[in-house]
């Protein structure tokens, strides 16, 4: 007898985000159908994130939403999934990444992807009020590169994308589920 399909709701209407999710949770599960689905979700952070700590509550915040509406609403989800892209600046170096937070029976998980440096023109643009995909639309001469390859994509030259890295970020994220037996002691 077939398993109920998985159910995700994805904190955003964000293609790249909702994508991100579908293949994340796929790859642990590539034997169930998966239906995955958007939500507006507002983040109550800046709309670009300047620090480790704001990212990481917009995503924790965004996936909290998701669970809220649904719960008031009757419904269900496998798995509610929020990402926030954000910036800060390291001892390194200005770089951009982006939280992962899920919520599976309650229980929350949050991940981070890798780093990404950044030019310090882009983070001083930053700095001024704009946001990332906007400054490097301005730069690469793009357009609304955050729904397509984002930053990542033009600096890396396309060798990663924001949805690569998303989904690489989410499958870490979803550690704590999948052993569940060693994370709940």
């Amino acid at each position: 007898m077939p398993q109920a399909p998985l159910t995700i709701i994805v904190g955003s209407n964000n293609p790249v985000k909702i994508n991100a999710a579908k293949v994340a949770i796929s790859q642990y599960f590539p034997d169930r159908k998966i239906n995955c689905s958007g939500m507006h979700a507002p983040s109550l952070v800046a709309d670009q994130p300047m620090t480790d700590a704001e990212t990481k509550l917009g995503a924790i915040n965004r996936a909290q939403f998701c669970q809220s509406q649904y719960q008031s609403n009757a419904q269900e989800a496998d798995f509610f999934i929020a990402m926030e892209g954000g910036v800060d600046n390291f001892d390194h170096g200005p770089a951009t990444f982006a939280y992962m937070a899920i919520i599976h029976n309650q229980q929350l998980s949050v991940g981070r992807s890798a780093l990404l440096p950044l030019p310090t023109q882009v983070y001083q643009a930053l700095e001024q009020g704009e946001e990332l995909g906007h400054v490097m639309d301005k730069l690469f001469n793009t357009h609304n590169i955050k729904q397509k390859g984002g930053a990542i994509g033009l600096l890396t030259h396309g060798l990663a994308t924001r949805e690569s890295i998303y989904t690489q970020a989410i499958i870490l994220a979803m550690a704590p589920f999948m052993n569940a037996e060693f994370f709940n002691n």
